[in-house]
């Protein structure tokens, strides 16, 4: 029976304050309205940002509210006017959609457009309505996306269609971590062959950029991270050397500069601390370092920055999602992991159901995975999706 046009019942992992845990709700999903499109969502990966945004790290979220925007899944229903996509298609909900009309999008530089809900934290549709309630009362969504429900509602915009045949709960993080991890490596850096790089952080963005140093022909590749039963698979992905900060007398940046002769070629922070981009920028040489900020602090710490980091010649920068226009991009990054660029399974330590969402958080927080993916629904063979 179609559910077309029709308000459907399903569960979801709520958050009602900051804080405290999920609660698996049956929550009222209606349908899509003009431009807009319903997903039955496959897999979604837990990503620290939706930790941000629970905790009170992230500014203006408004409860209750349904968390998650690193998604995959498949097009229920479309809206009227929406003709790019159909019931069917398999799809990438985007955290950072892009209109593609707006000066911000047409931009070469530019990947943020200025419809992009991230930092606004509006919580609802372009049109300020949700999709989403529980017994009549409004449920707010996150980051354009919402994932951690079986159904969500996307504006069309926000959405980019992959190949049928892509694993979902692998190419679900596309949506978020392995991009920004990855991009920040090829496109914001731009990683040189036999450079030294250092990545700050050996969690799910920082083990992507470990496997873009790599892609990239970096000949040396340190991973810095305090929990060292994280080496082995750093080591596996592209990693010549592991520290463990706590193991030195001296703070980290002086021994990374020593080891590489005056500071790495490259570094990455992919953490969110302040106080960890300012070890990774000295981590840098004093002369042509090339600093990449990745990770998302809260949003009422400061970076204190000695400005003769810079006057030296050493570059500091940041980006959002790796610098990649996700409608133009992602399909891409989709087929680079099909044909074994690289595998995205490697950076997946467990796969759980929507109930155990609170443990995939615990195992986040406490460093005891990598990405922790939710299987939401079985994905079946191409041939035989509805």
């Amino acid at each position: 029976m179609s559910t077309a046009g029709k308000v459907i019942k399903c569960r979801a992992a709520v958050a009602y304050e900051s804080k405290k845990p999920f609660v698996i709700e049956q929550i009222d999903v209606a349908p899509p309205k003009a431009n807009e499109i319903r997903i039955k969502i496959y897999a979604s990966g837990i990503c620290h940002t939706d930790d941000h945004a629970l905790g009170g790290g992230m500014a203006g979220i408004k409860f209750p509210i349904i968390l998650g925007h690193e998604g995959a899944g498949i097009i229920e229903s479309v809206g009227e006017g929406v003709t790019k996509f159909h019931p069917g298609d398999h799809v990438i909900p985007l955290c950072s959609p892009m209109c593609m009309k707006c000066k911000a999008c047409l931009h070469e530089g530019s990947n943020f457009c200025e419809q992009n809900d991230v930092g606004k934290n509006c919580g609802l549709m372009l049109d300020k309505t949700s999709r989403f309630s529980i017994n009549g009362k409004l449920i707010h969504n996150f980051m354009s996306s919402s994932t951690f429900t079986e159904f969500t509602v996307v504006d069309a915009f926000a959405c980019v269609k992959i190949d049928k045949a892509a694993p979902l709960d692998e190419v679900c993080l596309i949506g978020c971590g392995f991009s920004t991890g990855y991009g920040s490596v090829i496109n914001i850096a731009k990683v040189t062959p036999h450079s030294s790089c250092v990545v700050f952080g050996l969690g799910g963005i920082g083990m992507s950029a470990v496997i873009a140093c790599k892609v990239s022909g970096a000949s040396r590749i340190i991973g810095v991270d305090i929990n060292p039963s994280k080496f082995p698979k750093a080591k596996e992905l592209g990693c010549t050397e592991c520290l463990n900060p706590n193991d030195f007398k001296e703070p980290i940046h002086e021994v990374i500069t020593k080891m590489t002769n005056g500071g790495a070629d490259f570094g990455f922070e992919c953490i969110g601390k302040v106080d960890v981009m300012a070890s990774m920028i000295q981590s840098t040489n004093y002369s042509y370092g090339v600093a990449t900020i990745i990770g998302v602090p809260n949003s009422t710490d400061r970076l204190c920055l000695d400005v003769m980091w810079l006057l030296t010649g050493r570059t500091i920068q940041s980006g959002f999602l790796g610098d990649y226009k996700a409608p133009l991009d992602f399909p891409c990054l989709v087929q680079e992991n099909m044909v074994g660029k690289f595998n995205l399974n490697d950076i997946v330590s467990y796969r759980l159901p929507l109930e155990k969402i609170n443990e995939g958080f615990d195992q986040m927080k406490n460093g005891k995975t990598i990405r922790t993916v939710l299987v939401i629904a079985q994905q079946k063979s191409p041939d035989k999706e509805c």
